[in-house]
C-alpha cells in the first residue's frame, strides 16, 4: 500500500474513531499533497509525500519554537500532537554516525570522480548528491553539517 493510500486509511479510520485532533491533522497533510498535485499536475509518489510531510514537520518546529517564546503553551501543545501525528508517516531516521558514514562515502566517490580530493568549493556538488540519497532519511540540516565536517577535514 503506498503512502498516499494509507494516509487516506487512516483519515477514514480517524473519522470513524471521532478522533477530532488526529483527523485535523491528517487533513491537513491531505490539503497539502492536493494542492501540490495540482499545482504541479503530477501524481505523487511515496518520496514526494515524505518530502510534504518532512516540509510539515519543520513547519510545526518553527511554529512550537514561537509559540513557547511568546508563552502560549496551548498552542504550542496543539502543534505537538499535529507534529507527532505527522512523523508517523516518516521512515526512521538516520543517527548522526549513520549519516556521517552516508556523506564519507559519497565523499569518497566525489574524490574519485574529481580525480583529486574535494574542497570546501565542492559543498554544492556533495550536497545534491547527499540530497538526493538522504532525502526523507535525515534531516537536511543535519546533512549539511555532516558536509561541512567532511569537507574541513
Amino acid at each position: 500500500m503506498s503512502l498516499k493510500a494509507q494516509i487516506t486509511e487512516d483519515m477514514k479510520a480517524a473519522m470513524r474513531a471521532k478522533d477530532t485532533e488526529r483527523l485535523g491533522a491528517i487533513r491537513m497533510l491531505t490539503a497539502a499533497m492536493k494542492q501540490k498535485e495540482v499545482d504541479e499536475r503530477v501524481e505523487l509518489d511515496d518520496a514526494m509525500v515524505v518530502a510534504i510531510v518532512d516540509k510539515l514537520v519543520k513547519q510545526r518546529k518553527d511554529s512550537i519554537a514561537a509559540f513557547e517564546q511568546a508563552s502560549r503553551q496551548d498552542l504550542a501543545d496543539k502543534e505537538k500532537a499535529e507534529m507527532a501525528v505527522l512523523q508517523a508517516y516518516l521512515p526512521a531516521r538516520l543517527s548522526a554516525e549513520e549519516v556521517a558514514a552516508e556523506v564519507n562515502g559519497l565523499l569518497a566517490a566525489l574524490d574519485a570522480e574529481l580525480g583529486r580530493a574535494a574542497t570546501p568549493a565542492d559543498m554544492g556538488k556533495l550536497m545534491a548528491a547527499a540530497k538526493a540519497q538522504l532525502a526523507g532519511k535525515a534531516e537536511m540540516a543535519q546533512v549539511s553539517a555532516a558536509v561541512k565536517a567532511a569537507l574541513a577535514r
